[in-house]
């Protein structure tokens, strides 16, 4: 039987997650509860290893996974992860997906908060103003633009379809399965922006996303878009955002990735004082929080790709050099 090693810490439930999706297919073992000696044989052992981060690993251990048929990540995100260290030809997954729903639900969340002006009349009212009749906007019969058409944006494409927006898309390769008004590819990145009245970042953070959104494509932005970002805070210029936004003061910006972030960089920061905008909406980056449901289907996914490597199959979601951050 193969031999998958869990890198971090799962509890009891998470464990008993791990043995029901591999059942049949591998013996899963855990790292954290070995010593060094018994660490080091299971690796050298392993057919596959699931992880949050290489950092899970000892001084040392990386070398040992040189014979791996795939390292699957927990997490969507792995532009943080060091896989420049790892040994070369070693496959890597990230989770892509693993938590497309309730990312989803939280992108359209905080669309609808700003379309419907629900934190600044929130406002107004705590300061005994009642604006009943200032306007505010419908999604309906508008366009969401989503720059990254995977799990997350096919998900987004779901719900937003689901209240009459028209959906546009873009991703490396200009077609979907899931039906789209309209689909493109990254070098048509223009066309998406000046169509789109709800603009949904969800795209990795990769060398060619780098700084993607910056000021020549905030212009191209309709003057009152709503721009949605679930991703990394780096795809997006801080600077020029912060402009647009102290510039057009009806365009208005989600942020749920933020630049400098604790689990990321060890602290949160930000260079312009976004939260002092009345057209800026923020949250803490948990709009994947790993309720129960959320985490069990997370493993489940990542599982469910290792037991495609274990069968001989190609992994979904593997991580190309050239899309490597680290």
């Amino acid at each position: 039987m193969s031999t998958v090693v869990v890198a971090y810490e799962l509890g009891g439930a998470g464990r008993q997650v791990v043995r029901d999706a591999l059942e049949g297919a591998a013996e899963a073992i855990h790292l954290p509860d070995l010593d060094s000696a018994g660490r080091a044989d299971a690796l050298r052992k392993a057919d596959a290893v699931l992880a949050r981060t290489t950092r899970e690993l000892l001084p040392g251990e990386i070398a040992l996974l040189q014979n791996i048929r795939l390292l699957q990540f927990f997490t969507a995100g792995v532009d943080h992860v060091p896989l420049a260290d790892l040994p070369t030809g070693v496959p890597v997954a990230n989770n892509a997906g693993a938590y497309a729903e309730p990312m989803a639900e939280h992108a359209l969340g905080m669309a609808l908060a700003a379309a419907k002006r629900l934190l600044v009349e929130h406002a107004a009212l705590s300061r005994g103003e009642f604006n009943q009749f200032a306007p505010n906007r419908m999604l309906a019969g508008g366009v969401c633009g989503i720059l990254g058409f995977g799990g997350i944006g096919v998900a987004m494409a779901r719900l937003t379809r689901g209240i009459g927006m028209k959906v546009h898309a873009i991703n490396r390769r200009g077609r979907s399965e899931e039906p789209t008004d309209w689909i493109g590819t990254p070098d048509q990145l223009d066309l998406l922006l000046a169509a789109s009245d709800v603009l949904v970042i969800c795209t990795p953070l990769t060398p060619a996303t780098l700084g993607m959104i910056g000021a020549p494509q905030l212009a191209r932005m309709k003057s009152d878009a709503i721009l949605v970002n679930v991703a990394r805070g780096e795809i997006v210029d801080e600077r020029a955002l912060y402009d647009r936004l102290v510039a057009f003061p009806n365009f208005c910006a989600c942020i749920d990735a933020w630049w400098i972030e604790p689990v990321r960089h060890g602290a949160f920061r930000m260079d312009q004082p976004f939260l002092s905008l009345p057209n800026v909406i923020g949250s803490p980056h948990n709009s994947a929080a790993a309720i129960a449901e959320t985490g069990v289907a997370g493993l489940q996914r990542a599982i469910a790709n290792i037991r495609r490597a274990l069968a001989g199959e190609r992994p979904l979601n593997l991580v190309a050099p050239e899309d490597r951050m680290m």
